[in-house]
């Protein structure tokens, strides 16, 4: 039960890895709070999650910073602390450079990189009177390495490793640690729904052959919640079957 007694903030935390990793950190003995645009799917969670311990959900809109603030401080006054945040909301809208409109670009920004911001600077006043704190941000290879028609997504999850490694400067005084992962080709729902020559393609790119799994980066998001990860700080773990290198 590594977590017992911690309270975890997952955003976009209704589905996919999000929702995986709530699941795990439930299983470790964490009280979980997931928040997200879409309440239905969190009601889903909720009821779905509740007989592994105490979870709850927040419907926010994680580029409001008044719903974001409010948020933050009603799961402080409920649990009494505010342990981990896992920044894991995010959205894509891709098209190549000459077409991206800037309507896409300003949403994929506002949510994936904005959105983060929001969340941590509410979280970091608390965790800093703590003494303590895990804050671990959702990024992607292609933010190491860029990817074809994403301008606006690679920007974000770059400028999520640049955020990382600033606040983990910081805030690290603090003894709060901040990191991010960076997924490859993982087989969430969404992509499961993709034609299956279009995964055998993905796969083989792979040096292992295969496409991750949600299971795979949420035991990366445990470990780095963990106190098994005190000395972690500022790093990039690429979650990715090697498809890098």
């Amino acid at each position: 039960m590594r977590l017992t007694g911690k309270t975890a903030l997952i955003t976009g935390g209704a589905n996919g890895i999000g929702k995986v990793t709530a699941r795990r950190f439930l299983t470790e003995g964490a009280s979980v709070v997931v928040c997200d645009v879409n309440t239905d799917a969190l009601n889903d969670i909720v009821n779905e999650l509740k007989s592994l311990g105490t979870v709850s959900s927040w419907t926010v809109d994680v580029t409001n910073e008044t719903m974001v603030q409010e948020m933050v401080d009603g799961i402080i006054e409920r649990y009494g602390s505010l342990d981990i945040l896992v920044n894991n909301a995010g959205i894509t809208a891709d098209a190549r450079l000459i077409k991206m409109t800037a309507d896409q670009f300003d949403k994929v920004i506002n949510v994936n990189l904005k959105g983060v911001f929001l969340c941590t600077r509410a979280v970091a006043p608390h965790m800093i009177e703590r003494g303590s704190g895990r804050i671990i941000n959702a990024a992607s290879v292609v933010g190491l390495y860029g990817n074809f028609g994403q301008s606006n997504y690679v920007a974000t999850k770059a400028g999520l490793i640049g955020m990382t490694k600033t606040w983990a400067k910081e805030l690290g005084r603090y003894n709060i640690c901040v990191n991010a992962v960076a997924p490859g080709f993982i087989l969430t729902d969404m992509v499961r729904k993709m034609p299956e020559d279009i995964l055998a393609k993905m796969s083989s790119k792979t040096p292992m052959q295969r496409l991750g799994t949600v299971d795979e980066v949420a035991s990366v998001y445990l470990f780095l919640a963990s106190d098994e990860s005190s000395y972690v700080n500022g790093a990039t773990i690429s979650v990715d079957g090697a498809i890098t290198l």
